[in-house]
């Protein structure tokens, strides 16, 4: 089992930027998917996006496309979320999650974070 570590969480105003950082700890990750997601109080846990470690392909969901990139670093077996144009419905507790394949299903997903607080105010 792979275990993932988050940072990079916090307080930003509506249009700024923040990067969060998923660490994996345990295993190389050639064969290896890991997707963010995020859930807001009172709502279900939605994808984000996620990118596929082997060849960094990545998607998105639409209501981020256009504002959130993610990249890998294979040497550190980190990932990270470039959030941009941050908007107050962004603010929710993002966890990463890794499994086999890339997908919007968290179901699919084996390892979780412990999540970080992202918070947009107006």
């Amino acid at each position: 089992q792979v275990q993932l570590v988050e940072s990079g969480g916090g307080l930003v105003q509506a249009g700024g930027s923040l990067r969060l950082s998923c660490a994996a700890l345990g295993r190389t990750l050639s064969a290896y998917a890991m997707g963010w997601f995020r859930q807001a109080p009172g709502l279900e846990r939605e994808f984000v996006g996620g990118i596929r470690w082997s060849n960094a392909y990545t998607k998105f969901a639409n209501s981020v496309k256009g504002r959130f990139t993610m990249s890998r670093v294979g040497a550190e077996n980190t990932a990270y979320l470039h959030m941009t144009s941050l908007r107050p419905e962004d603010t929710a507790v993002y966890y990463c999650a890794g499994g086999t394949d890339l997908s919007s299903t968290p179901v699919q997903y084996r390892d979780w974070g412990q999540g970080t607080q992202v918070t947009v105010s107006s």
